[in-house]
């Protein structure tokens, strides 16, 4: 069976919970129902109440009539059984109705809490765990969930059934009521030998179904990258695969699930005879066991066949439910889970953050994604408040990793990094945050309205001050190119805007935001010529005053930034302006060669007039 199991490896933050652990948790999300958790109960007490004084009434009436057969008392007798039946009815959808209320309630409060939870984790784990998977998890586990809540609700109807009906089995024969209950430490041994196995295998049919989701996920994203390279075929069949294990672990578990059905009936047809025998002997007067157990009326012995019904259909029903309830603790045990995973970054206070001046510094700052290679083995860097500073170095030098590290989207494993002299794991992140202005290499953007996008970095902010941060950039001439201006809708993930256009409504939504500290995370590598002038000039208003970390892969966000940091694995190989780095003829002097210098405007005058010569 191993083979069924590959591609089924837990989260890593994953966790064993007991059921004692796992119980208490639930039930402190029903502990605000508590009163409607008292009404449901005494509707579940007077259900089963009804349900078992109709078979009582029947034993008593078959007694009676064999005595005293008349048309009043079958009136009454039938008058009685269908206000028994109605009354049940009654009290069963008023039970269903609040139950129903109170697990929806319940299941939104659940949902809440674990999207809040995923939301406030740190960027490092959505980078380890795929988001189709992080869906299952708030969706389908949570409903599983429900559904389990619903289920026991009724169950404890069907439980309180059998009590009822097994104390009142005591006041007609005990001898009987013990050979028919004789039976229950079977249907309980056999329910505790699913319970470990439910659990497990549900857990695989759980991991399947996000690894599905995933890679749906995944495939609906990438469909443009899959059809430029042919590669639908592949996606398929990735699809069919992870299907086709889905199917496995799902006849897997519909197999032990249903498996334990067989064996109750086996049993409940063994106890079935006995007390048929049992019971027949007993009713008749001169029997040794009529003797020995006192002996029973026609009407008792009805009601004790009906018993068997009554007692071993819900004890079969209980016995099932062990491995849906599994089922139930499985998808709790999950969603708990990603509630509780621990957070690798970690502020050590929450000091108040006033407006920023913006100084930055890392001191002997050591930084990696995972334990095998350091991306930062030792950095160390000062920049002045207002100071504009340039990252450039080949990929894979950790220029994105410092910008990562300056919104505290990850956790640095050594050394300090300190806002205006303040230990940045101090600082109240959501006060920092608010003052940090990111625009990354492809921004995303909500589907809305550029408008709504743009007011993303200020929810409170006015059209007209929305208005005013489209303005900076171009003179608000790039709006335009849009259908609508700023109420065009941009598109889920901005797929009706151009990716020029997406930087510009990201860069807008920055201006509007007027951080502090500004981050330009290779916004301008992959646009047009005109739209990079157009990003420059609200690069210049934004930078202005304000501490600016560019990583640039454009020669005129280069060539305007107070200084230049060159990296080399990690390290700072060079810094100094533009002309100062040149002059040494060193790696910047390299990196421009290959990279910078075809984008000044010498060089495309050159090459220009050469292809002219040619011509």
């Amino acid at each position: 069976m191993g083979f069924i199991l590959d591609g089924l490896d837990t989260e890593d933050y994953d966790r064993q919970y007991s059921d004692r652990e796992l119980l208490r948790r639930i039930v402190s999300y029903f502990q605000p129902y508590t009163r409607r958790m008292i009404l449901v109960a005494a509707m579940i007490s007077l259900n089963s109440l009804a349900g078992t004084g109709g078979p009582i009434l029947i034993a008593k009436g078959i007694d009676i009539l064999g005595k005293n057969s008349t048309t009043q008392v079958m009136l009454l007798l039938t008058g009685g059984i269908l206000l028994l039946g109605a009354s049940a009815w009654l009290f069963n959808f008023i039970q269903q109705y609040f139950s129903a209320k109170v697990v929806g309630e319940v299941v939104l409060q659940l949902r809440r809490d674990v999207f809040s939870a995923t939301i406030q984790h740190d960027m490092s784990f959505f980078d380890e765990h795929p988001s189709g998977k992080i869906v299952s998890r708030i969706t389908s586990d949570t409903q599983d969930f429900a559904a389990t809540a619903t289920l026991t609700m009724s169950l404890l109807s069907q439980v309180l059934l059998i009590v009822i009906m097994t104390s009142w089995l005591f006041s007609i024969n005990v001898w009987l009521t013990l050979l028919l209950i004789g039976m229950s430490p079977l249907a309980i041994a056999i329910a505790l030998s699913f319970r470990k196995i439910a659990r497990t295998v549900t857990q695989n049919a759980r991991r399947v179904t996000a690894t599905i989701n995933a890679q749906i996920q995944e495939s609906v994203s990438g469909i443009t990258v899959a059809k430029g390279f042919r590669q639908e075929m592949a996606i398929y069949t990735t699809f069919d695969e992870n299907n086709r294990l889905g199917y496995i672990t799902g006849v897997q578990r519909g197999l032990t699930l249903v498996s334990i059905f067989p064996i109750m009936g086996l049993a409940s047809g063994l106890g079935t005879g006995m007390l048929i025998f049992a019971g027949g002997l007993a009713t008749q007067p001169n029997s040794a066991l009529a003797g020995f157990t006192g002996g029973i009326t026609a009407g008792e012995w009805y009601l004790f066949m009906q018993a068997v019904g009554y007692f071993w259909w819900p004890m079969m029903n209980v016995a099932s439910f062990w491995s849906q309830f599994q089922d139930g603790l499985s998808a709790a045990e999950r969603t708990f889970a990603l509630i509780d995973a621990e957070a690798k970054v970690v502020q050590t206070a929450v000091t108040p953050v006033p407006r920023l001046n913006g100084r930055l510094q890392f001191q002997h700052v050591g930084f990696s994604y995972t334990d095998k290679e350091m991306v930062l083995p030792d950095f160390s860097l000062e920049i002045a408040a207002g100071e504009t500073v340039a990252l450039v170095g080949h990929t894979g030098a950790g220029k994105s990793s410092i910008a990562k590290l300056v919104t505290r989207f990850y956790e640095f494993q050594a050394g300090e990094i300190l806002v205006d002299g303040r230990d940045i794991r101090t600082l109240d992140l959501a006060q920092y945050r608010q003052q940090i202005g990111l625009v990354p290499q492809e921004p995303f953007l909500f589907d809305g309205s550029v408008r709504d996008n743009i007011r993303y970095g200020l929810p409170q902010a006015t059209d007209e001050r929305v208005a005013w941060a489209a303005a900076q950039i171009d003179e608000g001439n790039w709006l335009k190119a849009l259908p609508r201006g700023l109420d065009t809708d941009v598109g889920e993930r901005g797929s009706s805007l151009s990716m020029g256009q997406r930087q510009l409504v990201a860069l807008a939504r920055v201006i509007l935001k007027d951080p502090a500290i500004f981050i330009l995370d290779e916004a301008t590598a992959s646009v047009d010529p005109f739209t990079e002038a157009q990003i420059q000039e609200g690069l210049d208003m934004i930078m202005a005053q304000r501490t600016a970390v560019v990583i640039a892969h454009r020669l005129s966000t280069v060539k305007n930034a107070d200084r230049i940091v060159v990296m080399g694995n990690g390290r700072i190989i060079e810094e100094g302006t533009h002309n100062s780095l040149m002059t040494q003829s060193g790696h910047y002097a390299d990196l421009y060669n290959t990279y910078f210098r075809h984008q000044s405007l010498a060089y495309i005058e050159s090459d220009f007039l050469t292809l002219g010569e040619e011509s």
